[in-house]
Formats: structure tokens, sequence, C-alpha cells
């Protein structure tokens, strides 16, 4: 086990934030391109579609590309990528040049998640969840920023600057080339850990399927607060979109902050039990934000940060645990955790879609509770050796 290395997580967190600034500001940037091309909303739905499934879905194939011979080169490649793709975005009038560079984005998207992961898994030594929330929450800081920077670029420059928005993306390209030593993977290291590991059995296989569903729930239920939120303040309760888009900014800002917190107890407790305990809390105070003086009131602001905070505080936790089920597959497990199962939740969201334009937005909100208790009760018969 090598030692815990700071400095090259900070740097390998960077290029995770920044990469996660282009897949976190396409959704606000969607409807400045359907008022220039004339979009329908079928057709700008079709563009998130493109981004989900080229940035999400794909990451275990660039995974297994990584495991089977070390491809730091996609740490660089994949940055620059996806912020070229998205920056192009306002230069073209041709939706399937559109498409294309939405895909070319994601595609950047998903080839530095899997190696970013894997290379992190190398330096984080005995404080496994405590070096992976160091890189993991690089990306929940980037998701926040990307509609910040996008909005202001567009607001105060025109949609037609949107281009500059590419800075970030060259500058972090020169980083990690100069720091490109420093984080390579160490060959001996990786050598001998593939060496000494064993096959992997069924029952870590059928774990590992167990995790990935468990995580399909946490995104689905993360990824179905974050749409219906404002749908059921501003549309439902009929208060002030602003206060809407502060909600949604303190779950994901709390999220990011549960990340670093929950890792040092998740290293001293166990990872299966604090999986199983972030999952039973995030289950049982969801429910709170329907309580009558919570539900138009700034104690939203508390359960919404509470919810937060609990049920994103288990991210690094399973990705740790994917990569030990699959010791010689640390780029499929990574591209499974962060990639795959976070698009098949994403795809769920859809689902709430179906059950609001049926029964209402409260419905859709109430349907997701079950889902942290299917969660917790898919943690209670995975088989994890600590």
């Amino acid at each position: 086990m090598g030692r815990f290395n700071l400095k090259a997580l900070v740097i390998l967190a960077l290029g995770h934030l920044v990469t996660d600034i282009y897949q976190g500001a396409l959704p606000a940037t969607l409807p400045f391109l359907k008022d220039k091309l004339g979009l329908t909303y079928t057709m700008a739905g079709v563009i998130l579609m493109v981004a989900n499934f080229t940035s999400s879905v794909l990451q275990p194939i660039f995974g297994y590309y990584s495991d089977k011979k070390e491809k730091a080169i996609l740490l660089p490649l994949g940055v620059l990528s996806a912020g070229t793709g998205f920056a192009l975005l306002s230069l073209s009038t041709d939706y399937i040049v559109i498409l294309f560079l939405v895909a070319i984005s994601g595609l950047g998207i998903a080839a530095y998640h899997p190696e970013g992961y894997k290379t992190a898994h190398f330096f984080t030594g005995e404080r496994s969840v405590t070096g992976m929330s160091v890189f993991s929450v690089g990306g929940n800081i980037g998701i926040s920023l990307g509609p910040v920077m996008a909005i202001y670029a567009i607001r105060y420059l025109g949609f037609s600057a949107l281009p500059i928005i590419m800075v970030p993306a060259l500058i972090f390209t020169a980083v990690i080339l100069h720091y490109r030593h420093m984080i390579a993977i160490p060959k001996i290291e990786h050598a001998q850990r593939h060496i000494e590991t064993g096959s992997t059995s069924l029952g870590s296989y059928v774990s590992l399927f167990l995790v990935v569903a468990i995580v399909i729930m946490r995104s689905w239920t993360q990824l179905g607060l974050l749409t219906y939120i404002p749908f059921y303040y501003i549309n439902y309760l009929k208060g002030d979109p602003v206060f809407a888009g502060n909600l949604v900014f303190v779950f994901l800002l709390c999220g990011a902050a549960g990340t670093l917190i929950g890792a040092p107890f998740a290293d001293r407790w166990g990872h299966r039990f604090f999986l199983r305990l972030s999952m039973l809390l995030a289950a049982a105070t969801l429910p709170l934000m329907f309580l009558p003086f919570v539900a138009n009131s700034y104690l939203l602001f508390f359960v919404l940060g509470l919810q937060g905070t609990l049920l994103i505080s288990s991210f690094s936790v399973t990705i740790v645990m994917a990569q030990r089920l699959l010791p010689k597959r640390l780029g499929v497990a990574s591209g499974l955790m962060v990639g795959f199962a976070i698009g098949i939740g994403g795809i769920g969201v859809t689902l709430l879609g179906l059950v609001a334009d049926r029964f209402g937005v409260p419905a859709a909100l109430e349907s997701i509770m079950i889902l942290p208790a299917i969660g917790f009760l898919l943690s209670l018969i995975v088989k994890y050796k600590e």
C-alpha cells in the first residue's frame, strides 16, 4: 500500500473540477441553444440524452481500455476534449454539429473519470475513502461552478463569447502535463498488486452488482431532487424562482461537504457500515421536507442541506468498495460507479417525469422517498471484506 499523497490527489481533483465544469454547464446553456437554433423541447432533450450517454454510460468502456495498460494520456486529453466540445457550441448553427460537439465533450468527461479514479487509488494510502473524497469533491465543486460560469459568461459577454469558458481546460492541461511524472501510477506497486490479487470470485461480482444498484438508487434520488425541487417550489408552492435556485445550490454544496466530512468516519467505522448508515439516515430524513412547517419556509434549506450531506456522503465509499471488489479492474470499477450507475440513475428521472405528468409534481417527489430505503435494504445483503 502506497503512502497518502495529498499533493497528487489535489492535482487530480483540480482536473476533476475542471472536467465537471463542462458537465454542469451544459443544462444551464441549453435554453440559449434552444432559442438560437429554434429547437423543440424534444430536440433539446436529445442533446441531454447524448451528453448523458457519452459522458456517463460509456465510462466503463474507457475503464476497460485503461485497465489494459496505464493510459495517463486520458487525463489531459479528457479535460481538453471536455472543454473544447462545450466551448464551441455557440459557434455552430447546425443541430447535427451541436450533437457532435456535445458527444466530443461527453467523451472527454468519460475518459477523465475512470483514469482519474484509478490513478487516485494509488495515492490514498491506508485512508482510502478519505483520499478518494479529496479527488471526488473536485467533481462536486465543478458541477456546482459550471452553471454559474456559463450563465455569467453569457449574461455579461453574450452567447457568442462562450468559448471563453475553454480557459480552465487549457490551464489545467498545461498543469497536468507539467506534473505528469509526479502523478504517474507507481509501476512497481501496480504490477505487484496485480500479481498478489487473486481471481475475482462470483460472490464479489454479486456484491459489486448490489453496490451498483445502491448507487443507482442514490443517484436517482439526488437527480430527482435536483430536478423536481424547483418545480415543486415554483409551480406547486408558487414560490420565488431565486429561492428555488438557492435550495438546489445548498443541496449541492452540502453534498460536497458530506463527501469530505463522511470519508474519515467511513475509514474508521468500516465502509459497509457507513454505507448502510448513510442510506438509512437519508431515507429517514427525506420525508421531513413535506412537513407543512418545513415545505414553505427557510427550514427547507436545513432539511435539503442535511439530505445532501447524508445522501452524498457515501459517494467515495462506494467507489472504494467497487475497486476492492474488482481489484484487477480499477478503471472498470470506477466507470461503473461514477459513470454507468449515475447515468442509469439519471435515466430513472425520466420515469419521475411520467409520474409528474400523470399525478403531479408532489407525487413525483413522494415517489423518490422510497429510493434511499431500497438502497438501504440492498446494503444489508452486500458481502464485503474490509
